[in-house]
């Protein structure tokens, strides 16, 4: 199946400098945008702020009350079911369901899909579907995506999510972006060294605290701590490990996450998996602190060895990279987010991928007969 233009208008894409009509579709677990945790809502949030500024027009569709500039803004759920995360997959369904009868009633240039279920309609409709990956494209998401075809056009977050699965109808390569300017540069730094993010032994939270005590440097962890797995790990392999100049400081919001930034002499990231993208990773970088990271997913693309942070082969050399962190120059680490990783810059990219698509779109076979 094709990528299709909408049935009222086959003649040809919006002009290049046109505004779009795009349809926004997120998961409904957080708000937009988060008031914590919630790395894919909180780059969605700034995307439609984004768009929305540059011209277009936005519906979005997402759980609780619209925190975005969106001018179009159909709720799933009056405050967004978080506590059924990982227990549930209704208000997934829920969510494909509620953005199918809002789609079907507007007249859209293109659908931006973020949600596990929604993807799925992409089949029925006369406009493309564009897909951003936010997890895993190895697993059962990748297959599912590849079941799909080129009924989705699908974005990576990053080059080595891509190289995962060739198999997948990619349209382009945006890297997830921050607000920049709303984290504060610290160039003077604290005694402490950070670990920020969700409780898995994927996220190596333990490795960190190992090499931070063999570097001699204090170590501040926070952390989403709700899902059972994330109890499980937390009791097994972190609080054995906290005391002696490791302390857990609770899950932190927006301001004690750029508190926690500003203040550290490193990001210690320990990664365990080839994950797609590391939000922290760019967070840690807009307030001058550098990261120290292990070779795995996107770090190579993110991290600039030996300019704004360290990248090791191995767990065992993380407690010397920490050390050596201290050297660098947090300046380097501001401009590199403001230059690679800020949001002007991701908005930029997915126009680019928005318009791309829409200029290799062809109408699909329901299309060309509804418009007859």
């Amino acid at each position: 199946m094709s990528l299709a233009l909408r049935s009222s208008d086959l003649s040809a894409a919006p002009a290049a400098d046109a505004p779009l009509r795009i349809g926004m579709v997120t998961p409904p677990w957080y708000a937009l945008p988060p008031q914590g945790y919630g790395g894919t809502e909180a780059v969605v949030a700034a995307l439609v702020d984004q768009l929305v500024a540059r011209g277009h027009e936005v519906t979005l569709v997402a759980a609780g009350e619209n925190g975005t500039a969106a001018q179009d803004f159909v709720p799933i759920y009056p405050a967004p079911p978080s506590e059924l995360l990982g227990s549930s997959a209704i208000p997934e369904v829920i969510t494909a369901a509620t953005a199918a009868r809002a789609f079907a009633e507007r007249d859209l240039d293109l659908i931006h899909d973020h949600s596990l279920a929604g993807p799925l309609l992409a089949f029925g409709r006369d406009v493309p579907t564009v897909v951003t990956m936010h997890g895993p494209v190895d697993g059962e998401h990748g297959e599912f995506l590849a079941r799909l075809g080129d009924a989705v056009g699908v974005v990576s977050i990053s080059a080595a999510q891509r190289r995962l699965d060739p198999r997948l109808h990619w349209v382009g390569t945006v890297h997830n972006a921050i607000d920049v300017s709303s984290f504060p540069l610290a160039v003077e730094k604290d005694s402490y060294v950070l670990w920020i993010g969700r409780f898995s032994p994927d996220k190596g939270a333990h490795l960190a605290i190992d090499a931070a005590r063999r570097a001699g440097r204090r170590i501040l962890l926070a952390g989403k701590l709700n899902e059972p797995s994330e109890h499980t790990y937390f009791e097994q392999e972190v609080a054995p490990r906290l005391g002696q100049q490791a302390e857990y400081v609770g899950e932190a919001d927006a301001a004690l996450k750029r508190e926690l930034f500003a203040g550290a002499r490193c990001l210690v990231f320990p990664i365990q998996w080839e994950e797609p993208f590391g939000m922290v990773m760019i967070e840690a970088l807009a307030c001058g602190t550098p990261v120290v990271a292990t070779r795995r997913g996107s770090v190579p693309e993110v991290v600039q060895n030996g300019t704004t942070g360290l990248i090791v082969d191995a767990v065992d050399d993380l407690a010397a990279a920490i050390i050596a962190a201290e050297d660098l120059d947090p300046q380097a680490c501001r401009r590199q987010a403001e230059e690679r990783f800020d949001l002007p810059v991701m908005a930029t990219g997915y126009e680019r991928v928005y318009r791309g698509v829409l200029e290799r779109s062809t109408p699909s076979p329901a299309a060309r007969e509804r418009a007859a």
